[in-house]
């Protein structure tokens, strides 16, 4: 036996076993959920169900806290046993149909097209494991083209490689350790997103007023059209391209509308440009605090530029400059993500044909509700400061998503 084929890359050093092939057919018996319709779902429904939409867009690998329930009785309903593993048996795509959970608690009814595998395993480690080093083989098995299917006959030829189950047992508790940091982390991002979006409602509702530096009251806020306190412009498509060479590499980004996202700039895909006509880009060249802003196709989306000599604006992005003696960008960047600003000023003037768009004379329509400077730059800290916090937690949440990532990848064979 090749020792090299049946032991992961990664693994706890206590153990030094190999790990031996078995056939899923021959370990684990097979059955189907029964059907509970959308009918059947009843928030006063005393038996706790799974229906297998919901392994797409509500479990992992693991589950335990039930999101539905029927009204349906138990006798009437397939269910559950501890450590059970349910494979979704049709959906819209084969990847998508390749999606294992353990059901961790008995006695919850289990809905059609789920196929149940019940085997000696350790459930958490074969979900796991049917998650990652099988995903692919699952997919190729399933039939269909519209809705694809799976059957237990062909999910009994799996081969798979399994440890002692002391390993197995081993194994899922510390990919379950990593998955609960993972929920904690989205679960702390999620309350200081919820915390933020409150407290801005608050503070420009003027329910919530920052005092000066000596505790005083500061002026009533007015407003104004933003294209009277910043200058407001695009570029037409022959302006750049025609003095543009793209490179794959480089330092000069040309910044497109996929560069911006959830408020900041993402640099995951961009075009770099090639320098040797920059000096006929004037009106592209980006400086710091310029706000860029998405006006076609995904429209709203924001970012500040953080720094000189290294950003120009491409064809479909507009670029905001505030005037300084007039508006503070970093308040600018928070007024624009605001709900109430998005519902009334901008899709107020979203013009609709092949795909939606707003014109800069309509930009500079927008009215903008203006404090005075020193208290912008309060309110633009204090929102800043919460902003860094969850961009903190974003940051580690993603690392630990890289880092379970790279687990999977290593420790089943």
């Amino acid at each position: 036996m090749d020792s090299k084929r049946n032991t992961p890359e990664l693994r706890f050093p206590e153990f030094k076993d190999e790990w031996t092939r078995h056939i899923l057919g021959e370990i684990a018996t097979f059955s189907k959920g029964k059907g509970v319709s959308k009918a059947e779902i009843s928030d006063r429904g005393e038996l706790e169900c799974i229906r297998y939409g919901e392994l797409y867009t509500v479990y992992g690998e693991t589950i335990t806290d039930i999101r539905s329930k029927t009204h349906l009785k138990a006798d009437e309903c397939v269910l559950s046993q501890s450590n059970d593993v349910i494979i979704p048996a049709s959906g819209e795509t084969q990847l998508d149909i390749a999606t294992a959970s353990c059901v961790l608690r008995s006695g919850i009814a289990l809905g059609g097209d789920l196929n149940i595998i019940r085997s000696p395993l350790n459930g958490v480690f074969l979900a796991y494991y049917l998650n990652t080093k099988k995903k692919q083989e699952i997919a190729s098995l399933a039939q269909g083209i519209s809705v694809v299917h799976l059957y237990s006959s062909q999910l009994k030829t799996l081969i798979l490689n399994i440890p002692s189950d002391t390993e197995q047992n081993k194994i899922a508790a510390f990919l379950t350790a990593v998955d609960d940091k993972i929920q904690l982390l989205e679960k702390k991002k999620g309350l200081l997103e919820q915390y933020k979006k409150g407290v801005m409602q608050k503070i420009f509702n003027r329910e919530v007023r920052f005092k000066d530096d000596d505790g005083k009251d500061f002026p009533d806020w007015c407003e104004k059209k933003l294209g009277s306190i910043a200058d407001v412009t695009k570029l037409a498509g022959y302006e750049f391209t025609k003095h543009v060479v793209y490179k794959d590499t480089g330092t000069i980004v040309a910044l497109r509308g996929l560069n911006i996202k959830l408020n900041k700039l993402d640099l995951a895909q961009v075009k770099y440009i090639d320098g040797s006509q920059l000096e006929k880009l004037d009106r592209s060249k980006l400086f710091v605090n310029d706000l860029m802003f998405t006006y076609v196709g995904t429209i709203g989306e924001v970012a500040l530029i953080p720094e000189n000599d290294r950003f120009y604006l491409a064809p479909n992005v507009a670029r905001i400059r505030a005037v300084e003696d007039e508006v503070h960008a970093n308040y600018l960047l928070q007024y624009f993500t605001l709900d109430s600003f998005k519902n009334r000023e901008i899709a107020n003037y979203i013009a609709t044909s092949s795909q939606p768009a707003l014109s800069m004379e309509n930009v500079r329509k927008f009215r903008i509700a203006l404090p005075c400077l020193k208290e912008q730059a309060k309110i633009a800290t204090f929102l800043g400061a919460n902003d860094d916090k969850i961009n903190h937690v974003s940051r580690q949440l993603e690392l630990t998503r890289q880092y379970k990532k790279g687990l999977l990848q290593q420790m089943f064979v």
